[in-house]
Order: structure tokens, then sequence, then C-alpha cells
């Protein structure tokens, strides 16, 4: 199964329902993380940051394990042991039992692995003071850092830093992977993740790492008795006068991930597309009325036509209703405008037809009447409001995509790069969604799929040194094909 990604409260529920395990979980995390230590760094000295809660206790048993094998440990810990929890206070005294070093301050010489287990998930308040003078230690040594649960000031459920978070090289995430660790600031402060579920069954959890798991259904070869007609008919709608490159990008996109034919209605007609001749250019009206699936938004401006473009989108079924149910990604003005409109907005929401949202946090926070702000505070919480409230398929995009879906189910996608901030590359991602879409694959499976693909597109081409400065929208499109295809022969 996909890695579950577990929230701050579904882990204290896990944590209650274990409470009276044997042996307890603070034993299993500070076990498994001597265990990763022994594993990864060997017999160096370690410096092991302590703090006053239960991830200080973690670091108390692993500490404790660890010299009991021999490894030099010193413990910088600052706090009053009387007022560590239990299960902390008991692993406290156990490690002060063996040959650990217990200090105030840091002590000198050279560590070849330093600790984080000054604080775990629940933070409520951003870190001052003496706690951030001390990440900050953490933070100028030039050795691996390894963080235990989380790194500390990271928000475990958003990723957000509350004032100040321990930039690790590794993070062993305990029971589950926390949905911090892959989406906003997450990824610049965890390094490389390990996530050891302590023997604890996680069923019906809603939250998971995005994988290929998500759409595996669909990764088979195509049938050698095919024709163009097999792979569906995408409609393209957008590209108002001086916005007509994103129509086309996401159309090029559509026809390079496997559309049978591409239909682009453009607002702002041209004959041809130069780079990508097997595209049909259309009128918006004809191009509605020609496909089994649809995008429309990438460069569709503000404009009365734009408006009935969606209202009409809104409420449109194929030519052939028996065999198709007319899905459609609704991206970039289209989001906006509906934003702007409540009739379009409920019109959206009530479509029986699969609806695809793909909004970046700005529009988000429109469909939503709050700030972007707002919105990164909790991309998990923002990406579900917005399927609930429009029925809808979600990918709330940035770092650690976010894809929502209307039964409540979420995924964060840890594919991509820098890279993809640059202009474009939202208008692919549309245009990728919609291939798969008219392809037949089922709308969650479309978006998990293109989402993965789009990042891991950028991946390649990072790899191969064409990135992540300087890629371009239009580079991802062949290396996202090529993804894909290569995706398919694994999994044949």
């Amino acid at each position: 199964m996909s890695t579950p990604l577990l929230r701050a409260v579904e882990l204290r529920a896990l944590e209650t329902r274990y409470a009276d395990a044997h042996p307890p979980l603070m034993e299993r995390a500070g076990r498994a993380a001597a265990d990763f230590v022994r594993q990864h760094f060997g017999q160096g000295r370690v410096l092991v940051f302590a703090g006053p809660g239960n991830n200080g206790g973690d670091g108390f048993v692993m500490a404790r394990e660890l010299a009991r094998s021999g490894i030099s440990v010193s413990i910088v810990f600052d706090a009053d042991p009387a007022r560590l929890p239990k299960d902390a206070a008991t692993a406290y005294a156990s490690c002060r039992a063996t040959s650990a070093d217990f200090c105030r301050a840091v002590p000198p010489g050279k560590f070849s692995l330093v600790v984080d287990a000054l604080f775990g998930i629940g933070l409520a308040r951003p870190i001052e003071g003496a706690p951030a003078e001390l990440i900050a230690r953490i933070n100028a040594f030039a050795g691996p850092v390894m963080a235990l649960d989380i790194p500390s000031g990271l928000d475990d459920d958003t990723g957000r830093v509350l004032g100040c978070a321990v930039r690790a090289t590794h993070t062993l995430s305990f029971i589950g992977g926390k949905p911090g660790l892959h989406t906003l600031d997450g990824p610049d402060h965890c390094g490389d993740i390990t996530v050891t579920d302590l023997g604890l069954a996680l069923d019906g959890v809603p939250g998971a790492l995005l994988s290929t798991r998500d759409f595996r259904g669909n990764l088979r070869p195509r049938q050698r008795n095919s024709h163009k007609g097999s792979y569906g008919s995408l409609a393209v709608i957008g590209g108002a006068a001086g916005m007509t490159g994103a129509a086309l990008l996401a159309a090029r996109a559509g026809l390079q991930l496997g559309a049978g034919r591409v239909f682009v209605g453009l607002l702002s007609p041209m004959p041809v597309d130069p780079v990508q001749a097997e595209l049909m250019l259309r009128s918006p009206a004809n191009a509605l009325a020609s496909g089994t699936a649809l995008v429309i938004g990438p460069g569709l401006g503000d404009s009365e036509v734009a408006c009935e473009l969606i209202r009409r989108a809104a409420s449109a079924v194929p030519r052939d209703t028996a065999a198709h149910n007319f899905p459609a990604v609704f991206d970039a003005d289209a989001l906006n405008l509906v934003a702007a409109h409540p009739v379009l907005a409920t019109a959206l929401s009530r479509r029986r037809a699969p609806t695809l949202l793909t909004p970046h946090p700005a529009e988000a926070a429109r469909l939503l009447a709050t700030t972007t702000a707002a919105v990164q505070a909790d991309r998990i919480a923002a990406a579900l409001a917005l399927a609930g409230r429009f029925r809808a398929h979600v990918a709330l995009k940035g770092c650690g995509t976010v894809v929502a879906f209307p039964d409540g189910r979420w995924r964060v996608n840890a594919t991509g790069n820098p890279g993809l901030a640059s202009g474009g590359t939202g208008d692919v991602l549309a245009g990728m969604t919609g291939a798969l879409l008219a392809q037949g694959w089922a709308a969650a499976e479309a978006l998990c799929g293109a989402v993965h693909l789009h990042g891991l597109a950028a991946d390649l081409l990072a790899a191969s040194g064409d990135g992540p400065i300087g890629m371009t929208a239009g580079e991802l499109i062949p290396a996202a094909r090529s993804a894909l295809n290569r995706l398919i022969s694994a999994n044949a």
C-alpha cells in the first residue's frame, strides 16, 4: 500500500489506543531510532538534543540503546527532569544509568551525527528564546542531522515553520508519515525520509503519499489492434488574445500524453499550431461539441464569452452519453471566473459528471473566499474544502501538491522540484490530466497519475542536467511522455 500520512489528531488517537502496548510506543520508537543510527551512521560519536516532552523521551531511549552498544553519546538536555511526562521520565532514568553523557550546553569536540529530539508532533506555538538558539546550533552543524519523527519547529499537519525549524538530512518518522514532511516548507527541512510503523496496523487512514499504486491499474500496454478513436477525444478551451500559448501548451500535453485526438477551441483564432500541427484548431463551441473529455481555462480570460463557455461546460454532455460521462478539468481563468460569479460556482457544484479542479494557492483562495496565506497555512484542509464544496477531485498545486477527493480521502505528491516554478507548467498539468481522462482513466486515478507524472518529468529533466534552473513548461511534455511509457513498460 502507499505510505500512510497521519495528521496529529489521528496520531493522538493511535497513541491512546496503544497506551498499554508492550513494549510501549516510546520504547519501540527509541529502539528503532538506535537501529537506524547503527545501520546508517556506524560507531561514531553522537550528539542528541533532547526536549522536555515525549520527543525527548524517544531521544533518551535511543541514546540509552546506543550507549549500551558501546557508542559514545552526549545528550544536551536543559529542562527539569521532574516535569517530564511519565514515559519520558522513565526513559530519562534508564538513560542516566548508562554511559551516556548528560550536559546543559553543547560539549566540545567533533560529532559524526547530531540527533534532533527537541519537539515532536503537535507543536502549538512558534519556537523562540533558548530552544531557538539550540535549533540554530543544530543547523550550524556541518555533518548529518537526524530528526526523530519530524524536524523540530515544523508543523506536522501543514509543513509550516513555527518560528524556526531544524534542517535535517534524515528524518525517521514513527508510526506513519506526516503530511508536513511532504508539503509547503517540509521538503526543505526533512531530508531523506524513512518511516517505521512500530508494528502498528493502520486501517482506514484517509491520507497517504501519492504513488503509482494510486493509478497502477491503468498502466497497461496498448493493444496492437487499436486506432485513434480508441483513445478518446480531448477538447481544450482557452487562449484569448495574448494568451494562446497557455491553451496550446495544455493541448500539446494532451496529445503527447496519449489522447487520440485533441481539439483546441481558441478564443483568439489561429489557423494551425506551428509546433504541433496534429492539433485540430476549432471554434470554442465546435471544440466543446467534439470532445469526450474537456480542459477549460488556460488563457481563457475574463470576458462574457469566457463566462458563457464555462456555463456551457458545467452543464455539457457528450455526444455519446452511453459511452462517456464527459469529465472536465477546470483550470486557471476558469477557476477565477467561478470564484467571481456565484451562478457559475453553483452550476459547477451541481455537475453530475466528474469534475476536476487544478488551482494554485491564489486561485484556491479566491474559490474559498479567503487569503492565499490561509490556504498555505493548511493546504490539506483547503484542498478538502474545495473537494467538498464542488464535489470535485482537486489538485492544490505547490510544493507537495495535495490531491483531495469528494469522499474525504487525500494524497500528497512527492515528485517534482523547483523547476516547476515557471510559467505554463500548470497548463501542462491540466492537459496531461485531460489526456488521461480522454483515454478512459477514472477521475481520481487520472488526477493522481497526471500529478505524479508531471513531477516525475521535472525530476527526469533535473537528473539529466536540464533543470531545475531554466526548466520550461514545453520541456516537461516529452519528458512526461517518456515517464508514462517507462511506467507502462515496468508494469507490464
